[in-house]
């Protein structure tokens, strides 16, 4: 078999492979300047919010309650409402890492997009809920008061 070494890269592929590397480091220069960003920044404008606490029951329950008032938002049955549950265990696991206690509620925001975000007050850890699907998202969504009015 014979090697072709001294075959040229064409001309054309060359220019475009310069072209490529100078607007590269072009745009890079421009966004390091702040003259360039994303075009559009999301922002989180609440409409709706709600201060929750979740109370571990003996029975295996958990009750949901407004932080506000202390009124009964929720009670969730053992074994009920995996997803839910998976997320208030984690959080539960980060406060406890940091030395929170539980007695700092939990805040449900809507967005004025629809969007709703799960904060934990201790930690100020953000939950983007609907990245988790519509279904997993109503999880939360019933605890505040206008999805009570609408449901």
């Amino acid at each position: 078999m014979a090697h072709h070494h001294d075959q040229p890269v064409p001309r054309r592929a060359l220019i475009a492979a310069a072209a490529l590397i100078l607007f590269s480091i072009a745009a890079v220069a421009l966004a390091r300047q702040g003259l360039i960003g994303p075009a559009e920044v999301v922002q989180d404008i609440p409409v709706e919010s709600r201060d929750l606490l979740f109370v571990d029951r003996p029975d295996g329950r958990v009750a949901v309650l407004s932080a506000e008032t202390g009124e009964t938002v929720a009670v969730i049955g053992s074994g009920a409402d995996g997803f839910l549950r998976g997320v208030m265990r984690g959080l539960a696991r980060e406060r406890r890492q940091h030395g929170f206690d539980a007695e700092q509620p939990f805040r449900l925001l809507r967005q004025s997009d629809g969007r709703l975000t799960l904060v934990d007050l201790a930690t100020e850890r953000r939950i983007e809920l609907i990245s988790f699907g519509p279904t997993n998202a109503k999880a939360f969504a019933r605890f505040l008061p206008s999805w009570r009015q609408n449901s």
